[in-house]
This record gives structure tokens, sequence and C-alpha cells, in this order.
């Protein structure tokens, strides 16, 4: 269990000042300067020595996502955009940095930013996020007004501004090329790759997407050295971590924790249980609705890393939102409507996920009722085969995988409804 001196986000929850003055006291903006100075291959190097990867879903390692920005500028400039847009179902860990600690994120914003040679920080707020907003440009303002932003920031020698930029609730804008046309303006629409963000994003420019908890961190990284943030987690997945844990949790939480540590440690310490006991305990989906449901006995020992998660259940850690679902839900509606949102959100730019998002509701709607025959799951299964993979950004696969584990962990509890709507239904056969 993490201790509390190893905590990053030392007001997770409030309970302390969150203004300048109080992040102060709790040590942030301590010799920032001093950080900056230690130049840029430094702070890239501690970066990668820290094993620190992106806490916005897909887990690239940091270090190495900074050094892929050109060394010598061109002449034009660069860009950190810092993606605060967390619409993912069951992700509410970034809202609580920019609420009540949102310094951590502006003095990581400036370091990140120098070491990739960016003058200018953007940070792509999502829509829903008013009160966080407010926070947030408080913080921002609190710091130019002290100096620690503007020209000459922190005394570093460096001119850095930060400017929040608000969405409009459009869950495609979280992946990264499609806030990016948003930012400028246009139809939030994934972009091809390549060429990527770091030789031409924002405004053609070279520009960095890194999410709010993996900038937030980076000051405490360079403070106490990448070696004590790789200390926590297994190899390959390091750091500390925030878990979102909802659903059937007699405590649900937002909290640091080690990485690796076992989801049966997460629950009995953070959430008091599960609601009704371990027997009770049906399904999981361990890193926001994108990533696959695991049956309920699986998890019990699960590890709670990038690794251990895709390679031995078959699923994610994502965003580490984990959502709990104890044996009174109807897993197979959860999952339609976790099809639904997709449906819903996909910006039609690929016709795998355009058309093939609806196909998949409307499937998934017949089997809540058990109005389906049995092959089509089968049938089910091949279209998102079809989406998964064949499209520009990953909501096709985010669309795809929560049918998939679905199919592959409850495909009995389907089948069985199916049966028991047939029995209930005599002559039907005949009437057909």
């Amino acid at each position: 269990m993490l201790k509390d001196q190893d905590r990053i986000f030392t007001n997770l929850y409030g309970m302390h000042d969150r203004t300048l003055k109080g992040a102060q006291a709790r040590g942030h903006w301590d010799g920032t300067a001093k950080l900056i100075q230690q130049g840029r291959d430094a702070i890239i190097d501690t970066m990668k020595a820290s094993g620190l990867r992106g806490r916005g879903g897909a887990g690239f390692p940091t270090g190495l996502k900074w050094s892929f920005m050109p060394k010598e500028s061109d002449g034009r400039p660069a860009y950190l955009v810092i993606n605060a847009d967390e619409s993912e179902p069951g992700t509410c860990k970034d809202r609580e940095i920019m609420r009540h600690d949102p310094h951590t994120l502006i003095e990581g914003a400036l370091i990140a930013s120098f070491a990739m040679n960016a003058h200018t920080c953007y940070i792509y707020l999502r829509g829903e996020y008013i009160r966080e907003r407010e926070a947030l440009q408080a913080a921002i303002d609190e710091a130019y007004d002290a100096g620690l932003l503007g020209k000459n920031a922190a005394g570093s020698g460096w001119d850095f501004d930060v400017f929040l930029h608000h969405g409009a609730g459009a869950y495609i804008c979280g992946e990264e090329t499609a806030l990016i046309e948003s930012l400028e303006g246009k139809k939030g629409m994934p972009r091809m790759k390549p060429p990527f963000p770091a030789g031409a994003g924002l405004y053609g420019c070279p520009t960095t997407v890194n999410n709010v908890e993996s900038i937030a961190v980076v000051p405490t990284i360079l403070r106490r050295g990448g070696e004590w943030f790789a200390s926590f987690g297994r190899p390959n997945n390091a750091g500390t971590k925030l878990f979102a844990i909802s659903g059937h949790v007699n405590n649900p939480c937002v909290v640091e924790e080690a990485m690796s540590i076992s989801f049966e440690e997460l629950i009995e310490k953070h959430c008091g249980g599960i609601r009704g006991g371990w027997d009770n305990l049906l399904a999981v989906i361990p890193g926001g609705s994108s990533v696959p449901c695991v049956r309920g006995e699986n998890m019990r020992d699960a590890i709670m890393d990038f690794d251990y998660l895709r390679n031995d259940l078959g699923s994610g850690l994502g965003t580490a939102a984990v959502i709990v679902m104890d044996k009174q839900t109807d897993i197979i509606k959860a999952i339609w409507r976790l099809s639904k949102f997709y449906k819903h959100e996909s910006c039609g730019q690929c016709t795998p996920c355009r058309e093939g998002t609806g196909w998949m509701m409307r499937v998934m709607e017949r089997l809540v009722e058990g109005n389906a025959d049995p092959e089509e799951i089968d049938m089910l299964w091949d279209v998102t085969k079809q989406v998964e993979g064949h499209t520009i950004c990953a909501l096709g696969d985010a669309a795809a995988w929560p049918i998939q584990g679905l199919i592959r962990n409850f495909r009995d509890e389907i089948e069985g409804r199916i049966k028991a709507k047939k029995s209930r239904r005599p002559g039907v056969m005949a009437a057909e």
C-alpha cells in the first residue's frame, strides 16, 4: 500500500487550500527554475528513467513521446496540448486534479513545455467541466500574477503561456488528432496518421498531446528522481496511479495507489469491499468503458497494471477507471448501454464505425430482450472484428471491445436469455 509521503496528489479530496499559497505550502512550485536549468535532455532522460507511461489510456512511454519532438526549431513554434477532455464513461480522475490540485498541472505544463521547446500550452477541457474550468482558470491567473507564467516564467529564463480551451462535450475530441482539429476551430474529426502530431500537429506545427495526470506528476518525479517513481509497481508498469472506482462497491472513490496493486487490496483497503461480498461480484470493467469486461472470479487476484490486464485477462488498464458490477446487474443491458454511447459519439468519418456502431447497438438491443437467434451472437462477434482495427482512430476498437468481452465471458447468459424468451413464446417457430 502506498505511504502518504509518497503520494503526488496531496489535495485529491479538496481538504486543503487549493490556491497557490496552499500548493506552495505542500511543496509545489519549489525551485521550479532549478528543475528547468537541468536542461532539456536531462529532463527527458529522467522521464524515461521513471518509466512513466501515459495515463490517458494507451500507456505509451511519456519520456519517449517527448523525445519525438524536434530538437531544433525549423522556424515553426512547438506546442504542448494537455488532453483534459475526460469523457470516457466511468473515468473521473483528472477532474479531481483540476478541481483540487490544479497547480500540479500548471507547473508540470511549464516543465514539460520547456523540455519540448514549446512556449505555449493549450489545455483542452471537457465541455461539461464547468467548475473544473473555473478552478483551473483561477489557478492560471494566480500563477501569472506571481510571475510563474508569462515572460521569464518562475525565473527560469523561459517565456511560457497557458491557455484554457473549453470543448463542447464531444467524446471524439478526447482522441488526440480530433482534439487538435477542434482546437483549430474545425469539426472534431480524427486525422490520418502519419504525419504524427510531433511532426505536424496543431496549426501544422510540432505538437505533443499528453493526459492531465501524465503532466501533473512531472514536477514531483523531477524533484524525487526517476528511480523513486520507478520503484513502485512491476517493471514496465512503474509509478503511482490514480484509480477511479465506481459501481457496486461500498465506498466508490478516486484514490492514488502504487501501480501493480492487486484488485482485492484496492477494493478492500479503499472501497470497503464489494456490495454484498465477494461472492456477489459478477464482472469488472478495469479501465474505463472501452476495455473488455472481466468475470468477477478472474478479477479477485488480478494485478492492476497495463501488462497483466492485457496479457493475462484480455482486457486493459486504460485510464484505471474501475467499474464494478455485482450479480444484481443485467450485464447484457449494461454493455448495450455502452454500445449506445459509442454509436452516439462516433464522428461518422469511417464507414466501419459509422455503420457498425449502429448495427451493433441494434443487435445488442435485441439480445437484451432475448429477441434473437443464437447464430446472431457469432454474427455480432464477426461485425465487431470488422470494425476493430479498421478505423482512423480507436473509437471503432472502443465500440467493439465491450461487446467482445461480453460474448467471451457471458455467452451462456446471452444464450440463456434467448432460450428463456423462446420457451415463453409457444408456436413462434410454426408462425414463422
